[in-house]
């Protein structure tokens, strides 16, 4: 009689030496008791992976495997986690994201997105679901390998259909992570947050009035407190307190100064277009080429009791508002003056030679002992008297 040692499978832990009964169905039966297998699942394979279906084609002493080299099927099989109807499956989903629990309903990872990962993973049919969503912890939460950070707004989106990020969380890596879960409604909104936060990040962001404020507080009166070339366009500056500060080459465009207190700032070829400056105080101010197009000088006073003069020289005023300024003795050499509204204001002593006033409303200014030599008067909005101009 010939005797054959037979194997579960290729690794050969798991087997038994039998005798070769005299038909297959008999050694198949045989094998069935020993290994605790139905006989209609068994098959025999050889070493060679060849599946053997005669009794005879057996040698003595052969080792017989019941599964091939591909996988062994029945026992992969058998672990699997199988969902039927006496396994009813709860409305409520556990997950377990990188380590972090979150607690979700079926509904929620369902309604919005039907075709991500998220949905066919808990997709069902009957109750039942239609495939094994993940390993699980010790806990009974589905297990997921992503960031937890970044799977708690898409989860959030989910719910409501907003994105919504904390401050510190970057969008780049929940853009990925949409990505990953096939949400497609989410990626344009997150495309759009990312591009927005790009361009804000980096040297071009603009200080804030917080900002300035701390600055100002720890800085000592003694020392010079130096803004050179610093961004704060759009910046809330009104009422502050800004003396002997240097904002040389500093960006102050569309700037809330009003009231602000600007003695004797350096205002070196700073960008002040469209800035807010009513009733700010600007004695002494030296702003030489700085841009103030569009802006509103409103009410300013420049005039220093002490005698300093503001030097403007070569400044931008196109389109200013300056109604009632005072420029008592200012410097506005080679400036642009057009187009701004000048009604009521005192230019007496100023410095204008050269200056270009065309389209400029001069109702009621005060250009006594003004050096007007060479400034341009087209295009006139009001007539300007002698009485204006002569001492």
């Amino acid at each position: 009689m010939k005797r054959v040692s037979v194997y579960r499978n290729k690794e050969e832990k798991d087997g038994k030496l039998m005798a070769v009964e005299d038909t297959i169905k008999d050694f198949k039966k045989a094998i069935s008791s020993e290994f605790d297998l139905t006989e209609d699942d068994i098959k025999l394979y050889s070493s060679n992976g060849c599946e053997i279906n005669d009794i005879r084609v057996i040698r003595d002493d052969e080792k017989l495997y019941l599964s091939s080299d591909i996988c062994d099927i029945a026992k992969r099989a058998g672990n699997m986690q199988i969902y039927d109807e006496k396994n009813e499956i709860s409305d409520w989903i556990k997950l377990n994201v990188g380590g972090k629990h979150f607690m979700t309903s079926r509904s929620t990872l369902l309604a919005k997105e039907p075709l991500s990962m998220l949905a066919r993973m808990f997709a069902d049919d009957n109750n039942v679901y239609l495939m094994n969503p993940s390993a699980k912890d010790s806990t009974g939460a589905y297990l997921i390998d992503r960031s937890p950070e970044y799977f708690e707004p898409i989860l959030n989106y989910l719910r409501h259909g907003d994105v919504i990020l904390d401050k510190n969380v970057n969008p780049r890596g929940v853009l990925e992570e949409a990505v990953f879960y096939g949400l497609d409604s989410m990626i344009p909104q997150l495309n759009h947050l990312v591009d927005k936060s790009m361009s804000s990040s980096g040297n071009n962001q603009s200080l804030t009035r917080m900002d300035v404020i701390r600055l100002v507080i720890m800085t000592p009166t003694t020392s010079e407190l130096r803004f050179q070339g610093v961004n704060l366009a759009g910046a809330d500056l009104n009422r502050l307190d800004l003396r002997y500060i240097n904002f040389k080459y500093a960006c102050l465009s569309k700037c809330n100064l009003s009231g602000a207190n600007l003695s004797h700032c350096c205002l070196e070829r700073a960008d002040l277009s469209h800035a807010n400056l009513e009733g700010a105080q600007l004695l002494g101010v030296k702003a030489l080429c700085a841009n103030m197009e569009g802006a509103n000088l409103k009410g300013c006073n420049m005039e220093d009791p002490v005698g300093s003069r503001a030097v403007m020289e070569g400044v931008n005023l196109k389109g200013s508002n300056m109604a009632g300024v005072n420029l008592r003795v200012a410097t506005l050499k080679n400036a642009n003056l057009q187009n701004c509204d000048l009604r009521m204001a005192v230019l007496a002593g100023a410095d204008l030679e050269c200056c270009d006033l065309s389209g400029s409303d001069l109702h009621e200014a005060n250009l006594r002992g003004a050096n007007l030599k060479d400034a341009a008067f087209e295009l006139m909005l009001t007539p300007l008297h002698m009485s204006q101009t002569i001492r």
